[in-house]
């Protein structure tokens, strides 16, 4: 019996998928092709994450337990810690952080860990996946050569490409099926392979010419939000000594039907990519004697907010004759954007870090987030009461989570500082707004 090639598995079906790393990117993906019927083996370096798949049980937001359970219960979804197992697979994607290491530079080391687990155990006609954020190259320079050294020609015995991810924690209107998917492949029939590949499971995919030309698409998306960020960041800092509402300002420039996209300020950037993306191409690009000023120059002013922040309490506090040394300070919100329980990068750490080392005493309620560990402690969230807001010299919003009784802390807070303009529309002497 002939045995199918792998465009014929695809086609028919009949292809088994794998993703190694089952996180905030390849929990979802994982779940998207399991509905679709394909075989998924997840690979996980964490026998605690692989055990709560195997037992339906999600711990990503967007992957609801009851979405996950069924899939698992029929077969299409099992975890693993066995690296092996590749040798089942016929397409496999990687979706492993990339963070940025003390110097800002990439540490790709995660990349280099899961495909050196996965290629000893690969078979000809497979497809390799990224879709690990990364600087242009990554997939030609790295992790080629890593599949290469087993003995195959990319393009020809295996197939190997790059498509970002689009991952929006807690958005529901736009998730990962649904989401247009960028594909570039390292040759011609690596990307026929890939978009066939996408197409299984994703309503629509774009192909581009190159992995590198897919791999800045994903960049120049995240550095497009961080300018622009960084942008209102700094006039909000103008406003405030021209006493003017950066926030009004914004919602009446959004009035334009066209030209003008609204983006609004707040205590810093936060999330997987936005903060960290923008410093990989601005590395990669000195290997080229360019430098990337005016991403640099935006990366500095939104670094900076979270000491800007620290300042304009200092001063509010000092208005309303009280120092912060010694002040209760109680803050809404942790997490790095509304509604979600993700805290990678939040400013908000940054912010209670500094206030701490003020001599604040600093307290936290976050409906989404019930603790976390700081300087090896776990500090858990308080109970928004009556009694916990009477009892802060300051209400710091950093997250403007919904379902916070905001009515409840406007009325028996001594003094707000709201970052994030939950409190649209009131006025008075002991709120001040950023």
């Amino acid at each position: 019996m002939q045995t199918m090639t792998l465009s014929e598995k695809l086609a028919n079906n009949e292809a088994v998928f794998g993703v190694v790393g089952l996180g905030y990117v390849g929990l979802p993906l994982a779940v998207e092709m399991a509905k679709e019927g394909a075989r998924v083996v997840g690979f996980e370096v964490s026998e605690d994450r692989a055990a709560q798949v195997n037992a339906g049980t999600s711990y990503i937001g967007d992957v609801p337990s009851d979405e996950l359970a069924p899939l698992v219960e029929k077969g299409l979804i099992e975890a693993t810690t066995d690296f092996s197992r590749a040798s089942e697979c016929d397409c496999i994607t990687i979706c492993v952080p990339t963070p940025l290491n003390e110097m800002k530079e990439p540490d790709v080391s995660f990349m280099v860990s899961a495909t050196e687990a996965i290629a000893p155990y690969l078979k000809k006609d497979t497809l390799v996946t990224l879709e690990s954020t990364t600087y242009p190259g990554t997939t030609d320079e790295i992790i080629k050569p890593l599949l290469e050294a087993q003995g195959f020609t990319v393009g020809k015995d295996i197939y190997l490409a790059f498509s970002p991810e689009r991952v929006d924690p807690g958005n529901a209107q736009f998730q990962t099926k649904n989401t247009p998917k960028v594909v570039g492949g390292c040759t011609p029939e690596c990307c026929e392979i890939a978009t066939a590949f996408y197409e299984r499971f994703i309503d629509t995919v774009v192909p581009v010419s190159s992995t590198k030309a897919a791999e800045l698409s994903k960049l120049l998306e995240n550095i497009y939000r961080c300018v622009n960020i960084a942008l209102v960041n700094e006039l909000a800092q103008l406003c405030e000594r021209m006493d003017i509402n950066m926030w009004e300002v914004v919602d009446a420039s959004k009035t334009k039907p066209f030209g003008f996209m609204g983006f609004y300020p707040g205590p810093g950037l936060g999330g997987h990519c936005i903060p960290i993306d923008p410093f990989y191409l601005s590395w990669k690009a000195r290997e080229y004697d360019f430098h990337t000023q005016f991403i640099e120059l935006a990366g500095l002013i939104n670094e900076d907010m979270p000491y800007y922040v620290v300042r304009r309490v200092f001063e509010a506090l000092n208005e309303h004759s009280k120092a912060l040394m010694g002040a209760r300070i109680l803050v809404l919100g942790v997490a790095y954007k509304n509604d979600v329980n993700d805290m990678r990068e939040s400013p908000a750490i940054k912010v209670i870090d500094l206030l701490l080392e003020k001599g604040a005493d600093v307290h936290f309620h976050d409906p989404f987030v019930p603790h976390y560990i700081q300087a090896g402690k776990t500090v858990e969230s308080v109970a928004l009461t009556v009694d916990e807001v009477e009892a802060a010299d300051c209400v710091l919003v950093l997250t403007g989570h919904s379902g916070v009784d905001y009515d409840m802390v406007r009325e028996h807070a001594k003094l707000i500082f709201d970052t994030r303009n939950v409190f649209k529309g009131h006025h008075s002497d002991t709120l001040v707004t950023m």
